[in-house]
């Protein structure tokens, strides 16, 4: 893990004031992904996030790894109505109705998507037309909460019949995948997440 400090470089802000936030921060958060099942359990996660904070999710992440498979998209997109009945009952979720159906129908949308173009990375990296893009924000204010690309990427997701993938809800995610690299300049995470490629996405 990174020192809070790092030849005069500091974290981004928004990470700072829990081990969690940190950890997510120095290890995930900007990194690029193309692993289906990882781009499933994101999808599911900021879903679930919509009006609460990210740390929330963060500190149930376990509990959704267990309720939802492992994010095995096949398995659940089987889930029953009695299963999603018993998840409703499950504290290490959050239990909202809407987000938990909205999972399992996510998860049917998405292996239509992975039957059509071979994978649901392949689809997803068409909005960036498969590469990272690179940013150089200054400060969080500059940062963006949506673009014309979590806009289209978006769009086409509840054209697709994808719920909870609003637009806000989307760039999170391209940040979260490392479609975009958000740390700000300042970070010593802008650097090494600039310098990674699609086939290091999980190192």
């Amino acid at each position: 893990m990174l020192a809070k400090r790092d030849h005069g470089k500091e974290r981004c802000p928004w990470c700072l004031g829990h081990d969690i936030y940190i950890e997510y921060h120095d290890k995930e958060w900007g990194v690029p992904v193309t692993d289906d099942r990882r781009l499933f359990e994101f999808l599911v996660l900021e879903g679930a996030q919509a009006g609460l904070s990210w740390l929330t999710i963060l500190r149930r992440r376990d509990g959704y790894r267990r309720a939802f498979a492992d994010f095995d998209v096949q398995k659940v997109a089987r889930f029953s109505a009695k299963k999603v009945d018993s998840l409703l009952k499950d504290e290490g979720i959050i239990r909202n109705r809407l987000k938990v159906e909205s999972a399992v129908a996510n998860a049917r949308a998405f292996i239509k998507v992975q039957q059509e173009f071979g994978s649901f990375s392949q689809y997803q990296w068409r909005f960036v037309d498969g590469r990272p893009r690179q940013n150089a924000f200054k400060t969080l204010r500059d940062v963006p909460a949506r673009t014309d690309q979590s806009d289209a990427f978006s769009k086409d997701l509840k054209a697709r019949g994808f719920s909870f993938v609003g637009s806000t809800i989307i760039y999170a995610h391209m940040q979260a995948t490392g479609m975009v690299n958000d740390h700000l300049l300042s970070c010593p995470r802008h650097a090494v997440v600039g310098r990674m490629k699609l086939k290091e996405r999980n190192k």
